[in-house]
């Protein structure tokens, strides 16, 4: 009986121990791929793969229709935002001290996985959480960002503001229990620096040019005192009082008349 509790015990021992190796691998080879490009893209068997327990790694992961066909305008709109989070992540956690994983999945390779979370919108993201290791989380389930219910879906000038990196980022940093976050490093945008730069220096030119025949005209005291005057017989005139009151022009006095 002695024997027969050691050997389940050593069994379990060995099960225990190759489900931690399994993860650990699991964890080490896509990280290592993902050093070369990120983020990871996935279809559904690579998507079951990695989200499947055990696991001791966060994954993030975009389900996404990017195909024009498909009409998702957001989903084209918020791409490089997304590679621009997993990129600034990997950067600044080269090693994987973090222990997280970025994955976009796109409905043309992914649609049943779609089709078993029966979503009807895109884009989604789902944040998995680790199942083993000190910062595992007794639910297995993703936790969903439904980029349609968003935290800023506000309109400008009848157009809808797609999610920023800086938002998502924060939503992704919330739920990692490292302390290592990297934040979001943008990359310089050279194409803005010299539009900027040739506008400036375009308005200083102009400005060179046409001083002679401008400077004369603001310096022009007769100029400035009818600008005076028109601006002194306008506010006395009572012209400002009833445009500010918005007094009629014409009224009657209560008699009929």
């Amino acid at each position: 009986m002695r024997l027969l509790n050691v050997f389940a015990f050593s069994l379990f021992s060995l099960t225990t121990l190759a489900a931690k190796k399994t993860a650990v691998d699991k964890y080490q080879e896509y990280h290592s791929r993902a050093l070369s490009s990120t983020p990871l893209w996935l279809d559904d068997a690579l998507y079951d793969h990695l989200t499947a327990a055990p696991r001791n790694h966060t994954l993030a992961v975009l389900l996404t229709a990017l195909e024009t066909k498909y009409g998702c305008a957001l989903c084209r709109e918020f791409q490089p935002e997304w590679d621009l989070i997993a990129r600034s992540w990997l950067k600044g956690d080269k090693t994987g001290q973090s222990r997280v994983l970025y994955g976009t999945l796109d409905f043309a390779d992914g649609k049943g996985v779609f089709q078993r979370l029966m979503l009807q919108t895109a884009p989604v993201l789902l944040l998995f959480q680790p199942t083993v290791g000190p910062n595992a989380k007794l639910d297995g389930q993703p936790i969903r960002y439904d980029f349609n219910n968003g935290y800023d879906h506000s309109l400008i000038f009848g157009a809808t503001v797609p999610q920023s990196a800086e938002q998502v980022h924060a939503y992704i940093a919330r739920h990692v229990a490292s302390d290592v976050r990297p934040p979001i490093v943008r990359p310089v945008n050279y194409i803005r620096i010299v539009a900027v730069t040739t506008a400036v220096l375009g308005l200083i030119s102009f400005f060179s040019v046409a001083s002679p025949y401008i400077l004369p005209i603001i310096q022009n005291r007769n100029l400035w005192a009818a600008i005076s005057l028109i601006a002194v017989l306008l506010f006395t005139s009572g012209h400002m009082f009833n445009h500010i009151r918005k007094v009629p022009y014409v009224a009657g006095d209560g008699k009929g008349g």
